[in-house]
């Protein structure tokens, strides 16, 4: 059973809403939170313009395909990504974008792919001030989510702070089509995976379609209104906290209605340190990063034995 907790409570530190989310931390490794500072209406305004986006033509779209760069800002065409080596290319459209740095900062121009400029079509109107806008707001109430998380399970509520002030964090609108005829066992929206960075924040239109992989091998549907947040954890945060978060897999495979999600994948400033605490080792967050980004950007596969600077 995945918790569904009130994130009032939660920031109040109200005992049950904290204990519920040590629990989901670690089994199922996912969370559904409501009562949030995010409303429903900012939720469906922001799914409709990623709606009006993913209708335009594909040439038009293709004006700022994240293919023709060496990062992953700008828009992904089917099959642009390949997050199971053992499944086809997965058949969904996406929209990347992430922090925009001040030009006076000089990781502006360190050339970090992590902090790579972004691509902003020209339609629809308003699409990235709206997305602008709301990265900042998710990237706040993650944080405050992280700083709970982490009290919950014995550490300093304020241990991540520092940790994110340049966050890598990356805003995606996915678009899964109708699941198409063609497909395969092997064709997926999204193939089975674990999420590469700490948390993932994810709003949907409603619609049914994610499938979380359960301790006995089974799939467990999980969906959610708008106004609503599924939370998952990633890699760093299983290692960061010794295996007390879990990084939990799980799919898209696909229905008859389209669908549109969301997730902010909050990721931490690229030098962080997401070893276990106070183990003494160092794996810095942009060294798993960007080896995680070049084994599934398919535009990225063929560098992925370069140096992630």
């Amino acid at each position: 059973m995945i918790p569904r907790i009130d994130a009032k409570s939660l920031f109040d530190r109200d005992p049950g809403a904290v204990d519920a989310v040590r629990r989901g931390v670690s089994d199922p490794g996912f969370l559904v939170v409501h009562n949030t500072p995010i409303s429903p209406a900012r939720i469906t305004a922001l799914i409709a313009g990623y709606r009006e986006f993913f209708a335009l033509p594909a040439a038009e779209k293709a004006r700022y395909d994240m293919a023709r760069t060496g990062s992953n800002r700008g828009w992904g065409a089917p099959g642009s990504e390949q997050v199971d080596p053992e499944a086809n290319p997965d058949y969904k459209q996406v929209f990347d974008c992430g922090l925009e740095l001040n030009p006076a900062d000089p990781l502006a121009a360190s050339g970090l792919r992590c902090y790579a400029p972004n691509l902003w079509p020209s339609k629809p109107a308003g699409f990235a001030s709206a997305l602008q806008c709301y990265y900042r707001e998710a990237c706040a109430f993650s944080l405050g989510l992280l700083s709970a998380i982490a009290e919950a399970i014995g550490e300093d509520a304020d241990y991540f702070a520092d940790k994110f002030t340049r966050p890598m964090a990356l805003l995606r609108g996915n678009y899964y089509p109708e699941r198409p005829a063609w497909a395969t066992e092997k064709d997926f929206g999204i193939a089975t995976h674990t999420d590469y960075g700490c948390l993932t924040l994810l709003a949907t239109d409603g619609s049914p379609g994610l499938e979380v992989r359960t301790q006995g091998g089974g799939w467990l549907p999980v969906s959610a209104p708008p106004g609503e947040f599924i939370i998952n954890f990633g890699e760093m945060l299983e290692m960061w906290t010794a295996g007390r978060v879990q990084a939990t897999p799980h799919r898209v495979s696909g229905t008859q209605e389209e669908r549109i999600s969301v997730p902010l994948f909050f990721n931490p400033n690229h030098d962080a340190n997401v070893a276990p605490i106070g183990s003494g080792r160092v794996i810095r967050a942009v060294d798993h990063l960007q080896k995680r980004y070049d084994e599934t950007y398919v535009h990225l596969q063929t560098r992925s034995a370069e140096p992630a600077n």
